[in-house]
């Protein structure tokens, strides 16, 4: 029986483990994938107090080591399902079908990139169509590319790609952007970008690796094909709730409700950091959101009754 669970590595999970294992709780993260989450795509960070401009691994590294220094352990493992016990204890099963259990519960889940479901996509992730510029950027160097997206991921993330490419078109369904004003006019002052609005991708065309994007202007209905090799997803994202929606509300999105302190409608569970339902979703609200639900738990446990 660990004290507290956090589910989720990220900068939710992390603010939360050193939270929670400063206060010498016995704690565990759990984290499916890499540890750090959306963060390790994140080329440049230069909005978190106290930090200078950084990249996402550098600062979930420092992170993860101030966690494991106050002796929050971290474990590599999916969750399957959350179920609820009679006396109050959280029981998590993990993907090898073996169970921790733990009295308080902190969700940190996050989110994960959305798709376009258009022909063509799944076939050639991975073959030229990729959700991480940080990561597979390098590998179209000189080359011309697409990023598919108006928000602030995909504009930041195109003026990473600069760095490497001849070419970046900047594809959005709408005319406005939904990225902050001083990354849009990075954008526009760079030579390397061009915008492509009021346009979809229909298609990925081509076989074994991508070759084109088969592309559709909304207002004039204008069809085209664009010759590129390379395209880069930031449509928006999907909460990682689904093995906890039976336990805990979640709103029409699949994004865990919970007030200000982090408190879910189940006693001793909480959700912090992108899974919950917010208006920012920043580095710097998910540590805040991390801390705050390791210090509920905290507040819970002094209380916790096993009957």
């Amino acid at each position: 029986m660990r004290d507290v669970v956090i589910v989720g590595g990220g900068p939710a999970g992390l603010g939360a483990g050193i939270y929670s294992s400063r206060a010498l709780l016995d704690t565990v993260i759990i984290e499916k994938g890499a540890v750090g989450g959306q963060i390790l795509t994140t080329s440049l960070i230069e909005n978190y107090p106290g930090v200078e401009a950084t990249d996402g691994f550098t600062l979930i590294t420092k992170m993860k080591s101030q966690a494991e220094e106050f002796g929050c352990e971290i474990l590599s493992s999916e969750i399957k399902k959350l179920k609820l016990e009679d006396n109050g204890t959280k029981a998590l099963i993990l993907g090898d079908d073996s169970t921790i259990k733990c009295k308080a519960l902190i969700i940190a889940s996050g989110r994960r990139p959305n798709s376009l479901n258009v022909p063509g996509e799944k076939e050639l992730t991975g073959h030229g169509i990729s959700y991480c510029a940080t990561c597979d950027g390098a590998f179209f160097r000189g080359k011309e590319v697409a990023v598919i997206g108006g928000g602030n991921s995909a504009l930041e993330e195109a003026l990473f790609l600069t760095k490497f490419v001849e070419k970046v078109y900047i594809i959005h369904r709408r005319q406005g952007l939904r990225a902050a004003k001083i990354v849009v006019e990075r954008c526009k002052k760079n030579e390397k970008i061009e915008f492509v609005l009021d346009t979809v991708v229909e298609s990925f065309n081509g076989k074994g690796s991508l070759e084109s994007l088969t592309l559709k202007n909304k207002v004039t209905g204008k069809v085209w094909e664009k010759p590129l090799t390379g395209a880069f997803m930031y449509v928006g994202w999907l909460p990682n709730s689904e093995p906890f929606k039976d336990v805990v509300f979640t709103d029409e999105k699949g994004y865990i409700v919970a007030d200000r302190n982090m408190h879910t409608n189940v006693e001793g569970i909480y959700a912090a950091g992108d899974i919950r339902v917010s208006t920012l979703k920043q580095v710097c609200t998910a540590t805040g959101d991390g801390a705050v639900a390791a210090t509920s738990a905290e507040d819970y446990l002094g209380t916790f009754q096993m009957q």
